[in-house]
């Protein structure tokens, strides 16, 4: 497995030259210095001291967790060493880390810490509880360390002396493996510097990758600047609080803050300095250090009726978990009728009972709210109506939000009248789809309103390469890949199948998602059910198409929609996962998240052809006609996938959505 080395330097001049020249012993590994927007001459040191490392230039210094997670993005298929510019690695301690991380279950290796006498640091800890950090302002740390229900610290020369697992260990050298990097997905970056480490490596533990201590790698840490800075000491007490918040909820939050005042109010009354800060940080606790802009997504989705596997609501999950998040709606792109629109009366009703929820919040951070709409954006006076409504109703929500300039993220178009006048962070673009190829759109509006976004977005996000290639003339630098994430954890193969499914017979063709008639090739389904009359093709999700047309055949299953949390167990009963896609425009721009989902479970898959799956061909099998679609079916029935299932799973495992959300976030608040 390949190595990167990230180092995230903040005014490091004065100390990052020996960190540097620590790591000439690595002649195969990448270094990656990510500098968190430092005004001193840190950046020439590095080039001065070692010109074969990688330099990330961030214009602004978000803190030590989005440095990380900047370097991170930049190792790509790697195992990762994160280091504190006052680091220095003693020989062989890579070596020896590198072996700690093979030992089976680990996902992180810590060394053993010395300061620069020689003497060993307290590096190992044990989960944070609020009985230990009374203990600790009781007894003090190294007292209470002692007993191990009393002390967060792990003090016992023992364990220092030989292999172990603990549950964190200081940030300042650790190894994450490719696997555990892939599966956490980014670092916490809202706790700006101090606890990001702790929530990391509990958050490991909790995913089953253990953190193993090595002795026999070692590693020289200079420190000292939390001791001697009031703002750092306060900042490192609050987040404990933070931490404990975020992990057990509030009320185990308020007796940490109790807990962790208790420990500052005495030293406050005898030393003051530091400790006074920590006191009125405490008493007056920020939700986070750092305020950070809201988002509002212009949804081309509606979340309490359409998939919420979108790619506009798994980002806006993501994004709120470090971000609070408002997602709106579709606004639609015309008004249901009959003639031109399917379902019209069921689809105003559902639309009705979207708006009558207004605002709600299915999640922490995350809000949704459906605007009142009117739909006519054929008429230039009853879009201005209708962007007048739909934005006082948005301003309404955001104020009692508190967003004040927030990141508006625009995935459907008739959204651009409504955005163009707002104060805002910054304007994304995410254009995930060519929306004026919609059948039902009025195209000459729809591709007008795409192309003042087109112009005027700060940032254009794309999942087609080939819908990117063609309007990279227009969008220049401001366009950007942002290939579309899998929930990687949520779709993992399961024994136990629903009910339902496990009543059909075998061998089962699957498809989930959305069955609407301008994506499925309704005509090739039917062809696979007449042709292959021993299988079972199983529909599940809900359908603009007629389905009454597969009455006829007793081997077709349609379920009909089902829950998101009950599609992996669906898929998992799949023999062959199918995606039967119409030729047009749209899906030659698009790039289905299904895909990975079904990856993902591990199936088999076998695809009509589009431009994004050039790079799965080494493990779907794709059909350019009827016949070789259901020859391609066969196959798979006979053979398997082209790979072995668990590879196909892990061939998706990079594709979080949290590390798609981290990504968003850097491009709509960096640049």
């Amino acid at each position: 497995m390949p190595l990167a080395v990230v180092i995230v330097t903040y005014h490091s001049a004065a100390i990052v030259a020996d960190c540097l020249n620590s790591l000439r012993d690595l002649p195969d590994a990448r270094v990656i210095v990510v500098d968190n927007a430092s005004t001193d001459n840190t950046l020439d040191v590095v080039r001065k001291t070692l010109p074969s490392a990688e330099i990330v230039a961030r214009g602004t210094n978000d803190g030590f967790a989005a440095g990380v997670n900047a370097g991170f993005a930049e190792a790509g298929d790697a195992d990762v060493l994160v280091l504190n510019p006052d680091v220095r690695l003693e020989p062989g301690a890579v070596k020896a880390l590198r072996a700690a991380l093979e030992v089976p279950g680990t996902g992180i290796a810590v060394p053993l810490i010395l300061g620069p006498d020689g003497e060993r640091h307290p590096s190992l800890r044990r989960r944070p509880t609020t009985l230990r950090a009374l203990g600790e302002a009781v007894l003090g740390g190294t007292r209470a360390g002692r007993v191990p229900a009393l002390g967060e610290l792990v003090v016992s020369r023992r364990a220092y002396s030989r292999p172990s697992t603990v549950d964190w260990a200081t940030g300042a050298c650790w190894l994450v493996s490719r696997e555990c990097r892939q599966a956490l997905g980014p670092m916490e970056e809202r706790y700006f510097l101090y606890s990001e480490e702790t929530e990391y490596h509990l958050r490991a533990g909790d995913s089953g990758y253990a953190v193993r201590f090595e002795p026999a790698a070692v590693a020289i840490h200079l420190g000292g600047e939390q001791s001697t800075s009031a703002e750092l000491w306060a900042l490192s007490a609050t987040n404990r609080v933070r931490l404990r918040r975020e992990r057990e909820g509030r009320a185990a939050a308020l007796g940490m803050r109790l807990a962790v005042l208790a420990n500052e109010v005495p030293r406050a009354l005898l030393r003051g300095g530091r400790h006074w800060r920590a006191v009125r940080d405490l008493l007056w606790l920020r939700r986070w250090p750092v305020s950070q802009p809201g988002y509002i997504c212009f949804s081309a989705q509606d979340w309490w009726y359409h998939n919420q596997a979108h790619s506009d609501f798994q980002l806006m999950r993501s994004v709120a978990r470090q971000r609070r998040v408002l997602v709106v709606n579709s606004i639609g792109m015309r008004m249901p009728t009959p003639g031109r629109s399917t379902q019209v009366t069921r689809r105003i009703l559902r639309k009705l009972r979207s708006v009558a929820k207004f605002v709600r919040r299915p999640e922490p951070g995350f809000y949704v709210m459906s605007p009142l709409p009117l739909p006519f954006y054929g008429s230039p006076l009853l879009r201005r109506i209708n962007a007048t409504l739909v934005r006082a109703q948005v301003r309404a929500v955001t104020a009692a939000l508190r967003m004040h300039e927030p990141v508006l993220m625009v995935t459907i178009p008739t959204a651009w009248d409504v955005v163009e006048p707002m104060r805002r962070r910054s304007l994304v673009f995410n254009r995930s789809d060519r929306h004026s190829d919609f059948p039902e759109a009025d195209r000459g509006t729809i591709e007008q309103l795409e192309g003042a976004l087109l112009d005027h977005a700060d940032h254009v996000l794309y999942v087609s390469h080939a819908l990117l290639d063609e309007e990279h003339a227009r969008t220049g630098e401001r366009a950007h890949f942002l290939d579309h994430g899998v929930d990687v954890e949520h779709f993992r193969p399961s024994a136990e199948l629903p009910a339902d499914l496990a009543a059909v017979p075998g061998p089962r063709l699957g498809f989930f998602g959305a069955l609407d008639d301008f994506l499925v090739d309704f005509d090739l389904l039917e062809h696979v059910a007449k042709e292959l009359p021993d299988c079972s093709l199983v529909l599940i999700g809900d359908a603009t198409h007629d389905m009454t047309r597969f009455e006829r055949y007793p081997n077709v299953h349609w379920l009909g929609f089902r829950p998101y949390a009950t599609i992996p167990s669906y898929g998992s009963g799949f023999d062959v996962a199918l995606m039967p896609w119409l030729d047009n425009e749209w899906i030659r721009h698009s790039n289905p998240i299904k895909l990975k989902e079904y990856l993902a479970l591990g199936l088999p898959v076998v695809s009509t052809d589009f431009d994004e799956l050039a790079a799965y061909r080494d493990r779907v099998r794709v059909a350019n006609d009827p016949a070789a679609f259901v020859a391609a079916i066969r196959e798979s029935l006979a053979h398997g996938a082209p790979l072995p299932s668990q590879r196909l799973r892990e061939s998706v495992l990079g594709y979080s959505w949290r590390s798609r959300a981290a990504e968003l976030v850097r491009v709509a608040e960096t640049g």
